[in-house]
This record gives structure tokens, C-alpha cells and sequence, in this order.
């Protein structure tokens, strides 16, 4: 596509937009067609049927490219992006030694800064909507909301709800009650996006124990009321699963089942560490699941047992966790990482097939995040939320399936353009109503004073310090 196509489809619409195929729930549909209008897909068939019954609007011609549902990130943390490269060879539990104090050294400028480049990282990689987990920043969660909204993504916006401190559990009459104060933030900020075209308020508490039983099932039970999600990290790190047993007798998913905070409204981070019980568990309450598979990795952490789940009818979606934001690759990374703990060692060639992976990357994401109303599909009625992909590339022309070929052969470099809520929002990887390299230029700066006064702790050098150290005499 040209400039002169950039031209028309850079407007608030109606569009009649006409792909070689668009990608339904069901598969590619060649010859197909959307129109666009007011931000939602007005109507989804064959081009020309939506011709007759749109004459008024002139087709756009999109030659050579698929259109498909934009990614979803099922888990990520938008104000840790200046200190993604940190995470490189850490063990695990890094939140304590490098998330926390790092965002504890961010001011409002440096927050906004790392959320919007966290934004945009996630829209070159065809990422439309992310769910954030909560910032520990020391700064009004509407900064982050203002970053995300100013980049053009979709955000399901995380508040923090911990209520006992270090995650020693408050006893007593603080226990039963909780901690006033969080919970009466916690209703505000459900209602304080009511209406927001591009932000969905979500609940989050960092892991079961930093937050009290009372203050666990309360904001469950809100979260639940208001039709939203509650995010936390569930059954990540055998430490966790260690603490939980000595604490409660239960390990934390069981924990939180036993106190009625399970339930459609959870969004469980991870849940790498489960047990065939916790599955049922998962599946009998509807519980959704971010699996988080460059994470695992990453940390050397266990994989989630995707392929269970999904056999299982559990809902789950993808997540990057902040890692990088490239949809493919995470798709492709779900898939392998799947192929490498279960597949091999079974004989499944197939494992979960390409169509199972871009299904919980879209509209599985979606629905895990609590969005399925709104997003994650081309569908008529849903918010326009999708990517013009080049198919026309040695990677992707000679096709012959298109769902196993966008996971295992497609990348962002292939995104020709990113809508949003019916809004180009990016183009060729640059955004098109305001300066990605300026802040990408002005995140170097301020990157560099955050680290440099957070008290970060790492266990491993850097790369080069590591080579150096490893060929000393």
C-alpha cells in the first residue's frame, strides 16, 4: 500500500475496507470485506454484498494484505519498561530485587514516559489491546491511563490493592475488615473510566499474600458487581507455592479458591506451578489464565500447562509480561513452548496447531481480560480493533495455512498499519498523530537517572562482564 492509501484510511471513516482475506474466528475468508464506522465493524462479508449494501461508501482497495484481529496482552506492566533489559539471565521472584525498586524511583513524567513506550512497543508488534497489572509507582494511576490513551492502545487499567505490606498477613479485626482506605479506592477507580473509549478499569493485587483474606474476597466480590477483573499473580514461583503452604496448608490458587475469590472476574498471572486439582479448579469456577510463556522462559521459570487448559475449556489468553511486544513472536513462542515441555515427549506433532495459539492471542485474550464483549475478533458490533498484515512478503506469499504461517513465519515487520477503536494508529511501525521517536529519545534520558537511584539487585552480571569474567586467566 502506498501514501495515497495511508491518505484515506488516516480519518475518523465510515471506511468499506476490502483485503485480499480477513481472518474470522473460523479462518481465513477470501474475497472478503469490513466497512468501519463510529469505531466498530458496521459489517463483516463478502465484498460484494457489503458493496450493494453500502454504495455510498467507496471501497479502499487493501492488495496483498490480510486483515485480523489485533493482538491481545493478557498480562503486562507498562511503567517497568525501562528495565526490560534487566531481566536478562535473573532467577526468579525479580519483582522484589528489580520491579519494585525501579518503579519506586519513577516520577510522573518518567511513569507517563515508560507507559506510553511500553504503548507503543506493544502497537509495533500488533498489539491493540493490553491489561496492565498495576504500578507501583508513587503516582495517580490515571498517568498511566493518560500514556496509554495519548498512544491509541486499548488498556485494561490495573489498581493496585495490596493491604499487608511485605506480604506478612495482617491478623485480627484488620484481617476481617481490611484495609478501609484500598477498598474505598478500589470502588472509585471502577467507575472512574465509565465511558472511556480506550480504558476498562481493572482491579490487582501483586500476589495473594500482600493483600489481606478480607481485603481478597472484597475485591473480588467488586470486581465481580461491576464486570470487571481482578489480576493477580497466581502459582508463578515455588517460593510462592512454599509460603502459601506454610502460611494457609493451601498452595495459592487453593488459597484463593477456599476464600471465594475465585471466579470468572480472576485473571491469574501465570499459573505456571498447578496441579492437576488446581486445573479443575480453574475449569469448575471459570476462573481466565494469562499464559505468559516468554516470561517463563525469560526466568527459567515452569511453563504453563496451555495445552491442558485449553483441552479443558479453561480460559486463558497470552501475555508478554513486559518482555518484548511483538504479537507473532509471542504466539510462536506459546506454540514452542508447548512443542518443548509436552509435545516431544508425547509424540504431539500437531500441538494445539497454529489456529489454537492466534484463537488465545485474540478473542481467548479478550475474553480473559474481561474484554469479550468489546474486542478480539473481526465481528460485527465489535470495537475495529485490527492489523493490515503484509502477506505479499517471502514469508507469508506462498501460503497454504494461513493460522500456522502468521505463528511460526509472520513478524511485525510484516504490520503495514494498527487500528484502534476504527483509528489508524500506526504505520509502517511509526504512530501517526504524534512523535515515537521524540519519546523513545526523551525515554533514553530519563531510563538512565530512574535506574541509576533505584536500589536495583541483580544476581548476574551483565553479558560482556559475564564473557570477560568466564576467559580470565
Amino acid at each position: 500500500m502506498n501514501q495515497r492509501t495511508r491518505e484515506l484510511l488516516d480519518g475518523p471513516g465510515p471506511f468499506l475496507l476490502e483485503p485480499d482475506a480477513v481472518l474470522l474466528p473460523e479462518g481465513p475468508a477470501d474475497g472478503w470485506a469490513v466497512v468501519v464506522a463510529d469505531g466498530s465493524f458496521r459489517a463483516v462479508g463478502p465484498v460484494e454484498e457489503l458493496r450493494q449494501t453500502h454504495p455510498h461508501l467507496d471501497g479502499v482497495r487493501l492488495a496483498g494484505h490480510l486483515l485480523m484481529p489485533g493482538f491481545v496482552d493478557a498480562h503486562h506492566h507498562l511503567t517497568q519498561s525501562f528495565g526490560s533489559a534487566l531481566a536478562f539471565g535473573e532467577p526468579s521472584e525479580i519483582f522484589r530485587r528489580v520491579w519494585v525498586p525501579l518503579e519506586g524511583a519513577l516520577d510522573e513524567e518518567s511513569a507517563y514516559t515508560a507507559a506510553k513506550l511500553a504503548a507503543l512497543e506493544a502497537l509495533r508488534g500488533g498489539f491493540t489491546t493490553v491489561a496492565d497489572a498495576g504500578t507501583r509507582a508513587a503516582v495517580d494511576v490515571d498517568v498511566v491511563a493518560s500514556a496509554a490513551r495519548d498512544a491509541g492502545i486499548r488498556c485494561v487499567l490495573g489498581l493496585v490493592c495490596n493491604d499487608a505490606g511485605d506480604g506478612a498477613e495482617t491478623t485480627g479485626a484488620d484481617a476481617e475488615a481490611g484495609d478501609p482506605a484500598v477498598l474505598a479506592h478500589a470502588e472509585k477507580h471502577l467507575t472512574r473510566y465509565d465511558g472511556d473509549p480506550l480504558i476498562h478499569a481493572s482491579l490487582a493485587v501483586s500476589i495473594p499474600e500482600a493483600a489481606t483474606t478480607a481485603t481478597l474476597r472484597r475485591v473480588a466480590r467488586l470486581a465481580a458487581e461491576a464486570g470487571a477483573t481482578v489480576q493477580i499473580h497466581v502459582n508463578e514461583h515455588l517460593a510462592g507455592v512454599e509460603r502459601s503452604l506454610l502460611r494457609h496448608g493451601l498452595r495459592p490458587l487453593e488459597h484463593l479458591h477456599h476464600i471465594g475469590a475465585l471466579g470468572p472476574q480472576l485473571l491469574a498471572a501465570h499459573a505456571t506451578l498447578l496441579t492437576p486439582h488446581e486445573l479443575t479448579l480453574l475449569a469448575d469456577t471459570g476462573t481466565a489464565v494469562s499464559y505468559n510463556p516468554v516470561a517463563s522462559a525469560w526466568k527459567g521459570n515452569a511453563v504453563a500447562p496451555a495445552l491442558a487448559m485449553a483441552e479443558r475449556g479453561i480460559r486463558f489468553g497470552l501475555g508478554t509480561d513486559g518482555t518484548r511486544g511483538d504479537g507473532f513472536r509471542l504466539a510462536e513462542a506459546a506454540e514452542f513452548a508447548q512443542r518443548i515441555t509436552y509435545g516431544l515427549a508425547t509424540g504431539d506433532s500437531s500441538c494445539g496447531a497454529g489456529w489454537t495459539w492466534l484463537e488465545h492471542a485474540t478473542r481467548g485474550g479478550a475474553d480473559a481480560v474481561g474484554l469479550r464483549a468489546r474486542t478480539g475478533a473481526v465481528a460485527e458490533g465489535l470495537a475495529a480493533d485490527f492489523l493490515l498484515v503484509d502477506v505479499t512478503t517471502p514469508e507469508l506469499a506462498l501460503s497454504w495455512d494461513v493460522p500456522w504461517e502468521l505463528v511460526r513465519r509472520g513478524n511485525r515487520d510484516q504490520i503495514t498499519a494498527v487500528f484502534v477503536g476504527g483509528r489508524m494508529r500506526l504505520w509502517r511501525g511509526l504512530p501517526t498523530d504524534w512523535d515515537g521517536p521524540a519519546l523513545v529519545g526523551r525515554a533514553i534520558e530519563l531510563a538512565r537517572a530512574a535506574v541509576e537511584r533505584a536500589p536495583i539487585t541483580r544476581a548476574h552480571p551483565t553479558s560482556t562482564a559475564a564473557r570477560m569474567r568466564s576467559t580470565a586467566p
